[in-house]
């Protein structure tokens, strides 16, 4: 049976576009820097991050259907290098919101402004680039990455323990579901339904550990930047922090794969 099937092939590309917005959500809080509207850009970055939060949930049925389709010869072989395939779309999609991550600076710097002159409508927002001449200014915006965005950034004015946290943050969001569902393989059928419904427990610990430590860190500095009370270049540290994290994050993902499933066959059995 092959490996790459139809259904591996849309729930990778459904993945690689989560995933990239994920990554580009950071780049607001700099757009809303540039335009001087701090608390319209946190309200499009939480958008986007409810649009990828909400996305885990569709994420386990789509990937629970692979399972159902998996030769019953060797499964568990199988449907490990079926996840582990989408593990790694996952970390060509924060790649990929890394190369388009100056883009989006300047995309957003236009989306926020005009979502301020909207009274804050993002669906009005979004309705409204559906024209031949919005169409045109967003791939005027388009800018390629250059080691000239990386003037002034050091390791005194990167944040260490944030880029860790996330690290390890990112890598429990891109195995949550993955995990959970290669575990109620590994346990009896009584013991499934249980594993199953890790996911939710997991990322949502993830969610947690994003608002407590992470979240609270960026809207202050953008703040302080905003009242020049730091400079411009800690907020580019920081969402270059962000992203290189997140990437580094997927690909530990794949280290920690198999061992967080049987970590959570053996929670499912506890408890």
């Amino acid at each position: 049976m092959e490996l790459i099937t139809g259904k591996v092939i849309i729930i990778a590309l459904f993945l690689l576009i989560i995933t990239m917005i994920e990554t580009l959500a950071y780049s607001t809080r700099i757009s809303g820097a540039r335009v001087k509207l701090i608390a319209t850009a946190l309200s499009l970055f939480s958008t986007l991050v409810i649009v990828s939060r909400f996305s885990t949930m569709i994420q386990q049925p789509l990937t629970a259907k692979l399972i159902a389709e998996a030769p019953k010869l060797n499964k568990l072989n199988y449907i490990e290098e079926q996840y582990r395939i989408l593990i790694g779309v996952t970390s060509i999609g924060a790649l990929f919101g890394i190369l388009l991550f100056p883009t989006f600076i300047n995309i957003f710097s236009r989306a926020i402004v005009q979502l301020s002159n909207q009274r804050g409508s993002v669906i009005a927002l979004f309705i409204n680039q559906f024209n031949r001449n919005s169409v045109k200014k967003v791939f005027m915006c388009f800018r390629l990455p250059r080691f000239t965005y990386l003037k002034g950034i050091t390791l005194k004015n990167v944040p260490k323990r944030l880029f860790v946290i996330n690290v390890i943050i990112s890598a429990v969001f891109t195995i949550g579901v993955l995990a959970s569902m290669y575990a109620s393989m590994l346990v009896p059928k009584d013991y499934a339904q249980a594993a199953l419904m890790s996911s939710g427990i997991i990322n949502g610990i993830a969610t947690i550990l994003l608002t407590l430590f992470i979240d609270p860190k960026a809207s202050i500095l953008a703040d302080r930047v905003m009242k020049k009370q730091s400079d411009y270049i800690y907020l580019k540290s920081y969402s270059l922090t962000m992203i290189s994290s997140k990437l580094v994050g997927t690909i530990l993902a794949q280290l920690l794969f198999i061992p967080a499933a049987y970590y959570v066959a053996w929670f499912a059995k506890w408890i």
